[in-house]
């Protein structure tokens, strides 16, 4: 159970990543690829917008592995006490931002689409989505943080 766990702490990162240095880039700036008039801003958030949606599953199985296999581990006594609950401290963090990411960030985004690209277009929006990338950059550093510290174990 260990390495499947160890191997899902690497695999979400690795997506966190992907997403954010890899497609968004390609998504957000089409026409620095093919050229001028292909998606709108708008358009392109809302192609990112539903795979973030479905990176969003994975991203709440993931943290509520995590959670649920550091709460277990509590209970193991090859472990000293400071390291169980650092990792389970830092599962949680991971668990809580990752909630707040799936279900207010994201359902923010959606309604907003709803609206139409004037309210996407908005200093509030905007500083929402500042938000949830602040949120997305935390919780990845956490999650990492707990990779380490179980992969070094």
């Amino acid at each position: 159970m260990r390495k499947i766990y160890i191997f899902l702490l690497a695999m979400i990162v690795g997506m966190e990543i992907s997403i954010g240095a890899f497609l968004a880039p390609v998504v957000f700036f089409p026409a620095s690829i093919i050229g001028e008039g292909v998606l709108t801003h708008f358009q392109s958030g809302q192609l990112m917008t539903q795979v973030f949606l479905k990176f969003n599953n994975v991203l709440l199985v993931v943290s509520v592995v995590a959670i649920v296999y550091e709460g277990l581990n509590l209970r193991n006594k090859d472990e000293s006490f400071a390291k169980k609950i650092s990792s389970f401290m830092l599962a949680l963090i991971a668990l809580i931002l990752a909630l707040a990411f799936i279900f207010y960030f994201s359902a923010y985004v959606v309604e907003a689409q709803k609206l139409g690209a004037q309210a996407t277009s908005s200093v509030e929006f905007a500083k929402m989505h500042k938000a949830s990338e602040l949120v997305m950059k935390i919780m990845m550093i956490a999650q990492a943080m707990l990779f380490y510290i179980k992969a070094k174990a």
